[in-house]
Protein backbone atom coordinates (compact mmCIF):
# COMPACT_ATOMS: atom_id res chain seq x y z
CA UNK A 1 0.00 0.00 0.00
CA UNK A 2 1.13 3.87 -0.35
CA UNK A 3 2.07 4.72 3.20
CA UNK A 4 0.94 7.82 4.96
CA UNK A 5 2.82 10.93 5.26
CA UNK A 6 4.70 11.20 8.06
CA UNK A 7 2.73 14.43 10.08
CA UNK A 8 5.83 15.17 12.38
CA UNK A 9 7.80 17.73 11.26
CA UNK A 10 6.93 21.26 12.07
CA UNK A 11 4.46 22.51 14.36
CA UNK A 12 0.72 20.88 14.46
CA UNK A 13 -0.69 23.73 12.73
CA UNK A 14 2.35 23.32 9.69
CA UNK A 15 1.33 19.88 9.50
CA UNK A 16 -1.35 17.53 7.94
CA UNK A 17 -3.97 16.90 11.12
CA UNK A 18 -3.82 13.35 12.30
CA UNK A 19 -6.89 11.20 12.01
CA UNK A 20 -7.41 11.42 15.83
CA UNK A 21 -7.42 15.36 15.10
CA UNK A 22 -10.05 14.32 12.22
CA UNK A 23 -12.10 12.36 14.41
CA UNK A 24 -12.36 14.90 16.98
CA UNK A 25 -13.01 17.83 14.72
CA UNK A 26 -16.01 15.57 13.19
CA UNK A 27 -17.75 14.94 16.55
CA UNK A 28 -17.22 18.62 17.27
CA UNK A 29 -21.61 19.93 16.73
CA UNK A 30 -20.97 23.63 15.60
CA UNK A 31 -24.61 24.12 16.44
CA UNK A 32 -24.47 23.45 20.63
CA UNK A 33 -20.90 23.76 20.95
CA UNK A 34 -20.64 20.29 22.25
CA UNK A 35 -18.66 17.34 21.19
CA UNK A 36 -20.92 14.06 20.19
CA UNK A 37 -19.94 11.02 22.71
CA UNK A 38 -18.29 12.78 25.67
CA UNK A 39 -18.93 9.92 28.06
CA UNK A 40 -17.17 7.40 25.53
CA UNK A 41 -14.77 9.60 24.10
CA UNK A 42 -11.09 8.51 25.43
CA UNK A 43 -11.82 4.60 24.08
CA UNK A 44 -12.58 6.66 20.49
CA UNK A 45 -10.33 8.64 20.03
CA UNK A 46 -7.46 6.36 21.12
CA UNK A 47 -9.04 3.79 18.71
CA UNK A 48 -8.36 6.77 15.76
CA UNK A 49 -4.74 7.16 17.10
CA UNK A 50 -4.21 2.59 16.41
CA UNK A 51 -6.19 2.57 12.99
CA UNK A 52 -3.69 5.78 11.98
CA UNK A 53 -1.03 3.64 12.92
CA UNK A 54 -2.42 0.65 11.31
CA UNK A 55 -2.89 2.99 7.97
CA UNK A 56 0.65 3.61 7.90
CA UNK A 57 1.92 0.55 8.78
CA UNK A 58 3.35 1.17 12.13
CA UNK A 59 1.50 -1.37 13.74
CA UNK A 60 0.17 -4.60 13.08
CA UNK A 61 -1.66 -7.85 14.86
CA UNK A 62 0.45 -10.01 17.02
CA UNK A 63 -2.61 -12.13 16.93
CA UNK A 64 -6.42 -12.52 16.62
CA UNK A 65 -6.52 -10.19 19.95
CA UNK A 66 -3.39 -8.44 19.94
CA UNK A 67 -1.31 -5.80 18.35
CA UNK A 68 2.72 -4.93 18.18
CA UNK A 69 4.59 -2.40 16.71
CA UNK A 70 5.92 -2.62 13.25
CA UNK A 71 10.09 -2.37 13.68
CA UNK A 72 11.47 0.82 12.58
CA UNK A 73 8.40 2.24 12.36
CA UNK A 74 8.13 4.70 14.87
CA UNK A 75 6.23 7.85 14.72
CA UNK A 76 7.69 11.33 15.31
CA UNK A 77 4.63 12.96 16.47
CA UNK A 78 3.43 13.06 20.15
CA UNK A 79 0.23 11.74 19.97
CA UNK A 80 1.15 8.71 17.52
CA UNK A 81 4.80 8.35 18.97
CA UNK A 82 3.56 7.41 22.45
CA UNK A 83 1.02 4.93 21.38
CA UNK A 84 3.66 3.26 19.85
CA UNK A 85 6.10 3.40 22.92
CA UNK A 86 3.76 2.18 25.56
CA UNK A 87 3.12 -0.99 22.48
CA UNK A 88 6.58 -1.22 22.34
CA UNK A 89 7.19 -2.40 25.61
CA UNK A 90 4.77 -6.12 24.17
CA UNK A 91 2.23 -6.84 22.42
CA UNK A 92 -0.93 -5.97 24.25
CA UNK A 93 -4.74 -6.37 23.57
CA UNK A 94 -6.18 -3.20 21.51
CA UNK A 95 -8.92 -2.90 24.55
CA UNK A 96 -5.91 -2.53 27.19
CA UNK A 97 -4.47 -0.19 24.75
CA UNK A 98 -7.98 1.69 24.39
CA UNK A 99 -7.94 2.33 28.34
CA UNK A 100 -4.23 3.34 28.74
CA UNK A 101 -3.70 5.56 25.95
CA UNK A 102 -7.37 7.37 25.62
CA UNK A 103 -7.44 9.17 28.75
CA UNK A 104 -5.15 11.95 28.16
CA UNK A 105 -6.24 12.02 24.54
CA UNK A 106 -8.71 14.89 24.69
CA UNK A 107 -6.95 17.76 26.15
CA UNK A 108 -4.02 18.03 23.56
CA UNK A 109 -6.13 17.12 20.53
CA UNK A 110 -8.31 20.15 20.88
CA UNK A 111 -5.40 22.19 21.30
CA UNK A 112 -4.40 21.25 18.21
CA UNK A 113 -7.61 21.98 16.29
CA UNK A 114 -7.48 25.04 18.27
CA UNK A 115 -4.15 25.80 16.61
CA UNK A 116 -5.19 24.80 13.39
CA UNK A 117 -8.04 27.87 13.87
CA UNK A 118 -10.67 24.57 13.23
CA UNK A 119 -12.76 25.44 16.70
CA UNK A 120 -12.48 28.38 18.53
CA UNK A 121 -12.56 29.00 22.44
CA UNK A 122 -15.24 32.06 23.82
CA UNK A 123 -15.13 33.31 26.83
CA UNK A 124 -18.96 33.75 28.65
CA UNK A 125 -19.75 34.69 32.07
CA UNK A 126 -22.84 32.58 33.42
CA UNK A 127 -25.91 34.90 35.22
CA UNK A 128 -22.87 37.88 35.41
CA UNK A 129 -20.41 36.36 37.93
CA UNK A 130 -19.16 32.73 36.36
CA UNK A 131 -16.81 32.61 33.71
CA UNK A 132 -17.24 29.70 31.12
CA UNK A 133 -15.28 28.91 27.57
CA UNK A 134 -17.57 27.77 24.97
CA UNK A 135 -16.19 25.91 21.84
CA UNK A 136 -17.19 28.10 18.47
CA UNK A 137 -16.52 26.96 15.00
CA UNK A 138 -13.15 28.20 13.73
CA UNK A 139 -14.84 29.19 9.97
CA UNK A 140 -11.92 27.17 7.93
CA UNK A 141 -14.20 24.95 6.69
CA UNK A 142 -12.28 21.57 7.45
CA UNK A 143 -15.20 20.25 9.09
CA UNK A 144 -17.31 20.75 6.14
CA UNK A 145 -15.39 18.95 4.23
CA UNK A 146 -14.38 16.00 6.24
CA UNK A 147 -18.57 15.87 6.66
CA UNK A 148 -18.96 15.94 3.46
CA UNK A 149 -16.21 12.84 2.19
CA UNK A 150 -18.43 10.74 5.22
CA UNK A 151 -21.52 11.71 3.88
CA UNK A 152 -20.41 10.58 0.33
CA UNK A 153 -19.45 7.24 1.03
CA UNK A 154 -22.47 6.36 3.41
CA UNK A 155 -25.27 7.93 1.74
CA UNK A 156 -24.48 7.85 -2.26
CA UNK A 157 -22.17 5.33 -1.89
CA UNK A 158 -19.12 6.88 -3.08
CA UNK A 159 -16.02 4.37 -2.49
CA UNK A 160 -14.24 5.76 0.31
CA UNK A 161 -10.31 6.08 1.01
CA UNK A 162 -8.89 3.99 3.68
CA UNK A 163 -8.74 7.52 5.58
CA UNK A 164 -12.66 7.90 4.92
CA UNK A 165 -13.33 4.79 5.66
CA UNK A 166 -11.46 4.26 8.72
CA UNK A 167 -13.47 7.25 10.08
CA UNK A 168 -16.66 6.91 9.16
CA UNK A 169 -16.07 3.24 10.52
CA UNK A 170 -15.23 4.76 14.23
CA UNK A 171 -18.37 7.35 13.62
CA UNK A 172 -20.13 4.34 13.67
CA UNK A 173 -19.06 2.31 15.86
CA UNK A 174 -19.08 4.92 18.78
CA UNK A 175 -22.19 5.11 18.68
CA UNK A 176 -22.16 8.77 17.56
CA UNK A 177 -23.53 8.78 13.61
CA UNK A 178 -27.26 8.98 14.69
CA UNK A 179 -26.31 12.89 15.94
CA UNK A 180 -25.56 13.32 11.97
CA UNK A 181 -28.67 12.93 10.99
CA UNK A 182 -29.07 16.54 9.36
CA UNK A 183 -26.22 15.55 7.06
CA UNK A 184 -26.51 11.95 6.88
CA UNK A 185 -29.78 10.88 7.48
CA UNK A 186 -30.34 7.78 9.77
CA UNK A 187 -31.69 5.13 7.22
CA UNK A 188 -30.94 1.86 6.42
CA UNK A 189 -28.67 1.89 3.54
CA UNK A 190 -26.68 4.35 5.72
CA UNK A 191 -26.54 1.96 8.34
CA UNK A 192 -26.16 -1.01 6.33
CA UNK A 193 -23.27 0.45 4.59
CA UNK A 194 -21.23 1.75 7.88
CA UNK A 195 -21.77 -1.94 9.67
CA UNK A 196 -19.97 -2.89 6.22
CA UNK A 197 -17.08 -0.15 6.72
CA UNK A 198 -16.46 -1.51 10.76
CA UNK A 199 -16.16 -4.91 9.31
CA UNK A 200 -13.34 -3.48 6.64
CA UNK A 201 -15.57 -4.02 4.20
CA UNK A 202 -14.13 -0.55 1.84
CA UNK A 203 -14.36 -1.63 -1.33
CA UNK A 204 -11.31 -1.16 -4.09
CA UNK A 205 -11.00 2.17 -3.61
CA UNK A 206 -9.96 2.35 -0.11
CA UNK A 207 -6.01 0.98 -1.45
CA UNK A 208 -5.30 -0.87 2.03
CA UNK A 209 -4.03 -4.56 2.51
CA UNK A 210 -5.84 -6.79 3.98
CA UNK A 211 -3.51 -6.76 6.95
CA UNK A 212 -4.44 -3.28 7.45
CA UNK A 213 -8.27 -3.80 6.81
CA UNK A 214 -8.44 -6.26 10.00
CA UNK A 215 -6.45 -4.16 11.78
CA UNK A 216 -8.27 -1.05 12.04
CA UNK A 217 -11.58 -3.15 12.01
CA UNK A 218 -10.17 -5.25 14.98
CA UNK A 219 -10.05 -1.69 16.96
CA UNK A 220 -13.27 -0.24 15.78
CA UNK A 221 -14.58 -3.38 16.89
CA UNK A 222 -12.94 -3.23 20.12
CA UNK A 223 -14.08 0.26 20.72
CA UNK A 224 -18.18 -1.13 20.41
CA UNK A 225 -17.42 -3.71 22.73
CA UNK A 226 -16.02 -1.26 25.53
CA UNK A 227 -18.48 1.12 24.68
CA UNK A 228 -21.73 -0.16 24.84
CA UNK A 229 -20.46 -1.02 28.79
CA UNK A 230 -21.10 2.47 29.45
CA UNK A 231 -24.40 4.63 28.63
CA UNK A 232 -23.83 7.02 25.18
CA UNK A 233 -25.29 10.43 25.35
Amino acid sequence: MTRQPDNSSGTPAETAPTLVEDLLLLLFQPRSGTIAGENILFYVLAGAVLADLALADRVTMADRRKVKIVEGQAPSDDLLRSAWDYLSEKPRGVQTVLAAIGPELRKPVLERLVERGDITREDRKMLGLFRTTALRDGGTGRRARLLEEVRQVLVDGAEPSARVAALAALLSGSGTLPQFYRDIPWTTPVIKRAKELEQGNWGAGAAAEAVTRTMTATVVNSVIVTTTVIPRS
